[in-house]
């Protein structure tokens, strides 16, 4: 329905609150940073849902903290990942968003992680804390006194804390967007969002938190029998919509690759290429991935990729419409308590949420009526009744309630 303030459009039964915007003072004094993106939520004391927040920012952005070339206000610099020479702290980080869900209200939100560029998405884990991804390889240069390119953990957490950014180096360094963690085995999948992107896991030693700072294996994803194949499906198909592929992974070493040309080490060792993967979600007993630029017209695919367990893994392709009106370059994906994929729309013009079933049927589910922002950071309270999603610019998040039963 028509939403009369044009802010989001939803079906009938369902109504929203606007929460956290860009540029509003947080509980901690700081401002809400601009570039809203991935988010995850989490189970809180009392009953409160903690909900953690990409900003997507350079060195040259406003940050939480003041303007560019201001004095650092009211954080410490040795928390930052770059405080920048002292002069120009890099803007990107999280900020964390502590809601009651039963109220409809935003208790606090805070500054949680600092100093670190285009935090574009992430993924949480198991454990209870969100891995947030840098999209940029930046070496020491300008701005910048630190290089980028890497994975940070963030506990969330229900007082304000800005936590120690400290790079996941195991993880790889090249332009992250999104990572999803298997809670059986704490293998952590990672996309790489380039036109000739690949898709990464790092098997780390022991599983956990400490097992992120850990040894362990950084892989990349070949099909078996189809080495260095392109799954964007165009000019050849190389997988059906409904079509499954075993597939293999190819070991990388030098993880922090400081010319950004890991894609190119592991294409050339057989590594499949994915057209700039970005959402990634685990659901179930498989891990879900969206490739914004995939498909023959490029407007994006869904793919599944389900654990072998002692046998090949198995890469199926769930969705390829190759047509705007039913899919719009999908960025962010959840899994919905009820099991249908929720992903977020990136295109050139109109974008909302778009519903996918388990047999890959597409249906519409809202669409941002104030402008044409992408649409991020799609996700669940972990009581299932509020839809969490960020409107990128100018930068403010949505809390989504309805009758979502009907939806399932």
């Amino acid at each position: 329905m028509p939403d009369p303030l044009k802010v989001f459009d939803l079906p009938a039964g369902f109504e929203y609150v606007v929460l956290s915007s860009t540029g509003e003072r947080m509980t901690d004094g700081l401002s809400v940073p601009a570039g809203h993106d991935g988010m995850a939520a989490f189970t809180g004391p009392d009953g409160l849902t903690l909900v953690v927040r990409n900003h997507e920012l350079d060195a040259r952005q406003a940050p939480a903290f003041g303007r560019v070339g201001a004095p650092l206000a009211g954080v410490d610099p040795a928390k930052l990942y770059d405080a920048g020479h002292g002069r120009t702290p890099s803007a990107g980080g999280t900020t964390t968003l502590v809601y009651d869900t039963r109220g409809r209200r935003l208790v606090r939100h805070f500054l949680s992680l600092g100093g670190t560029v285009r935090n574009c998405a992430g993924g949480p884990t198991p454990w209870g804390s969100w891995i947030t991804c840098e999209e940029a390889v930046v070496p020491v240069v300008g701005p910048y006194a630190r290089d980028h390119g890497w994975c940070f953990e963030v506990p969330a957490t229900a007082e304000p804390v800005l936590h120690e950014a400290v790079p996941l180096r195991g993880l790889g360094r090249f332009n992250h967007e999104a990572a999803a963690v298997d809670p059986r085995t704490g293998i952590v999948y990672l996309t790489e969002d380039r036109h000739d992107g690949l898709l990464y896991r790092f098997v780390p030693e022991r599983p956990g938190s400490e097992g992120l700072r850990g040894p362990g294996r950084l892989q990349a994803l070949a099909i078996r029998g189809r080495p260095g194949a392109s799954t964007k499906n165009a000019p050849d198909t190389v997988v059906p919509v409904g079509g499954e592929v075993a597939v293999r992974w190819v070991d990388l070493d030098g993880a922090d690759a400081p010319d950004d040309d890991l894609r190119y080490r592991g294409h050339a060792a057989g590594a499949a290429q994915f057209s700039r993967g970005e959402g990634l979600w685990w659901g179930g007993d498989a891990l879900f991935v969206c490739c914004t630029s995939g498909g023959r017209s490029g407007k994006g695919q869904v793919w599944r990729l389900t654990p072998g367990e002692g046998r090949d893994d198995r890469l199926a392709l769930v969705l390829e419409p190759n047509d705007p009106s039913v899919l719009d370059h999908c960025d962010n994906v959840t899994v919905a308590p009820w099991g249908d994929l929720v992903l977020c729309e990136d295109g050139p013009g109109d974008n909302g949420l778009v519903g996918v079933t388990p047999d890959g049927r597409a249906y519409r589910l809202g669409r941002n009526a104030a402008n044409e922002s992408e649409l991020c950071g799609a996700c669940f309270s972990p009581d299932g009744t509020t839809l969490f999603v960020n409107v990128q610019r100018p930068g403010y998040t949505l809390a989504i309630t309805g009758p979502w039963r009907r939806v399932g």
